[in-house]
């Protein structure tokens, strides 16, 4: 029975995280927990627990919110005597000695199928820049950025509608499969892992509101996996008629018409010329009201054809070296 820790801080591991307390609980059992400290959240800006903390408490389970892991950190996972420790979505930069601490070593459940994507944002690069296919990798940790040896992934698909949080949703239940095929195979010291074709590695970044911009030059295809991918956050956003405008859901279509120019509204949405093809925006919300279909949207808010929408430059989301790192570190 392997003693694992879990290190993360986001929702998305929780399928993975009810899996290891029911079916997983017969190869191994969770025996602590680390995730961020709790955080101002919502409206009212409280300070609240993150839902990993929630998961633990709920089952009674040691929790530990270091602000970074100093060697008082370092200790206390020692003391834990872990045979494993497996990371999502933490937000820590962890050093070699907390990686090398388990008896098995550290490992990384990372939404990319890497080497493509290592970084902050791999689902909704993925999705942004119309990949069809993306998924979850498990990986053993190193120190270079997602740079460790792999050894099995979990693939899903990304239908031309999907948004980055229905992508993740996908990769969130897709990690159950991969934990059931490779956590007996670890226990047993049966598991292989390759490392990475250093050639194929592309990054991604932390995302930021500025990215949120839209340059009606490009095709329309790469202009909806954009909405979609940045939809909720940062969330790409147009100027109608002064206003800025949120974007939720949009997808390409055959035609020709002038770049950034409203040609007018068809069931699904409103038609906007692009460098190629037909842009249709399929979800619009104004400052201060809600995310509305299309068809609602107009009803109270009319835009009429030959409205300009003007464009501006998109900056990239994927490179073939790390991006700076941001103030904080955290990853």
């Amino acid at each position: 029975m392997l003693r694992i820790v879990f290190m993360g801080s986001d929702a998305i591991a929780r399928p993975a995280l009810d899996w290891l307390a029911g079916e997983g609980s017969k190869v191994g059992q969770v025996v602590a927990v680390f995730t961020q400290p709790d955080r101002a959240a919502g409206r009212g800006q409280k300070i609240q627990p993150g839902e990993i903390k929630l998961w633990a408490q709920a089952r009674n389970l040691p929790v530990l919110q270091p602000e970074k892991f100093g060697d008082a950190e370092c200790r206390q996972l020692a003391e834990l005597k872990p045979d494993l420790a497996l990371v999502m979505a933490y937000g820590h930069i962890l050093k070699q000695g907390v990686i090398d601490t388990p008896r098995l070593g550290t490992l990384n459940l990372h939404t990319s199928i890497l080497p493509q994507y290592r970084g902050a944002s791999p689902i909704q690069t993925a999705t942004a820049s119309g990949d069809k296919e993306t998924g979850v990798t498990l990986m053993r940790m190193v120190l270079a950025l997602d740079a460790g040896p792999v050894t099995d992934v979990e693939r899903v698909a990304i239908a031309p509608l999907d948004t980055a949080a229905e992508v993740e949703t996908k990769l969130a239940l897709a990690c159950v499969p991969l934990l059931a095929r490779c956590l007996p195979r670890i226990a047993a010291g049966a598991q292989s892992f390759t490392a990475q074709d250093e050639i194929k590695v592309t990054f991604c970044r932390k995302l930021e509101k500025t990215d949120g911009v839209l340059d009606f030059t490009q095709p329309a295809a790469a202009l909806a996996a954009r909405i979609n991918g940045l939809m909720p956050w940062p969330g790409c956003t147009v100027e109608i008629n002064g206003q800025v405008v949120k974007l939720g859901l949009a997808d390409a279509l055959p035609g020709t018409g002038s770049a950034g120019e409203v040609s007018g509204a068809d069931a699904d949405g409103l038609l906007v010329g692009t460098g190629q093809g037909i842009l249709r925006l399929r979800k619009l919300q104004r400052p201060g009201g809600k995310m509305l279909p299309a068809a609602e949207f107009l009803r109270g808010w009319p835009v009429v054809p030959g409205t300009r929408l003007p464009s501006h430059p998109m900056p990239p989301l994927v490179g073939s070296v790390p991006f700076p790192r941001p103030s904080g570190g955290a990853r």
